[in-house]
Order: structure tokens, then sequence, then C-alpha cells
């Protein structure tokens, strides 16, 4: 799947959403590493089972191992791929003018009388604040409305993290407040703001109204 846009002012037009390869290995990697200190504090993390069963034996995660190191790059695409297939994941490689620059998921995808899925990003530093992550925000979340049919899309960020607040506000989304201890980041329980977003609010398209901001 690739969404693409060509809307983006300069330094560039071309903006796609398509699948990580494991041709992107290299690419992928410089910019982790060039960016190390500019993500590194905002990573998720998996935090070690606590506590003890009933026998007195350190619990572990439920029907789960837990890693012992992180996958390789070629293990990293192969689960992505088998979560866009499992329908619960739709993983986006951000690529500005043929340049990887960042990722773009849309996970936690639920039907039902819920209807809904959570996005999140990351860039290289280099183009922030180029309106690169907003844009695949808005065509992510289109995706969402007008292809899979769901009614709400929403975004989590730490309060402290200005940058990607920056992005929500752009784009418009409400601030539907604070969620405490909400996901475990780089080693501790973080608190979260949830900016969310339904399907009725933007019936021209996030996209379409993003760009009228923009005098695109």
């Amino acid at each position: 799947m690739i969404l693409r846009d060509d809307s983006l002012r300069a330094p560039g037009g071309t903006l796609l959403l398509r699948r990580l390869r494991r041709a992107d290995r290299d690419a992928w990697m410089d910019l982790r590493a060039d960016n190390q200190d500019w993500l590194e504090r905002w990573e998720a993390t998996t935090p070690a089972p606590t506590g003890l069963d009933r026998q007195g034996r350190h619990r572990g995660w439920p029907g789960r191992t837990q890693p012992t190191r992180p996958p390789s790059f070629t293990g990293y695409v192969r689960a992505l791929d088998k979560a866009a297939r499992d329908g619960s994941t739709l993983p986006f490689a951000v690529e500005l003018d043929g340049e990887l620059v960042g990722q773009l998921t849309v996970s936690s995808i639920t039907y039902g009388s819920l209807c809904s899925a959570s996005i999140g990003y990351w860039v290289g530093q280099h183009v922030a604040g180029r309106g690169v992550i907003p844009t695949a925000v808005a065509m992510a979340a289109d995706h969402c409305f007008f292809e899979l049919g769901l009614h709400r899309v929403e975004i989590n960020i730490r309060p402290e993290n200005a940058p990607s607040l920056r992005v929500v506000e752009k784009l418009g989304l409400r601030d539907e407040g604070l969620r405490e201890a909400y996901l475990h980041i780089q080693g501790r329980w973080c608190d979260h703001r949830t900016f969310a977003l339904t399907a009725p609010e933007v019936p021209d398209g996030l996209l379409a109204r993003w760009r009228s901001t923009q005098g695109a």
C-alpha cells in the first residue's frame, strides 16, 4: 500500500507513505543513528514483569517469552508485515522526495462498536517543522476514515514533547486530557495527553483541512 501527496512546499514536494522494506536497512540504521538523541527519550519500552506467582516464582508475561535482545532489522520488518496482514496495524515508512525520513504507524485498529485506531510517528530532526509529519498524519487519518471505515483516530503524546504537540495543534485535533502513567517510556511509566478526531469532524478529510490552512 502506498499513500502519496504532492502538496508539500520546499524543500520537497512528494511525500510517500509505504511499507518498510528490507532494502531500507542501511538508510533506516543511518537515520536512527543520526537522530538518536532527538528520538531516544520518547521511545517506548517494555517493562519487566513484576511480582511472584502463587508458587513464589517470578511471574512472566502470559503466553510470551521476554526477548533477550532487539530483533534484527529483517526480523523487525517481518514483524511489521505480519501485523499488517493481521489487520491490527498499518506500518508505514515516511519518504520525502525519495529519502527515508521517518515512520508512521496506525496501531490498535479496532472495529465493532469502537471503530478506532491510534497513530504514532517519528521523523528525522532535519525535516522536523516542514509539514512532513502533519501531512503524513492527515494522509493516514483519511485512509482510516475513508478506506477502513473507522470512526475515530487518536494520538497520545508526552506533555513535554513540544515538537509532537505542535503536530496535533497544526492539525486541529481535540485535546481529550491527560492519561496518567499511560505508556512505558525509557524505563518508566509516563503520563500522556490524548488528542483525537472523528470522521464527522472532517467530512472532506483531514488532509483537505490541513491543506486549506497552508493555502495549498
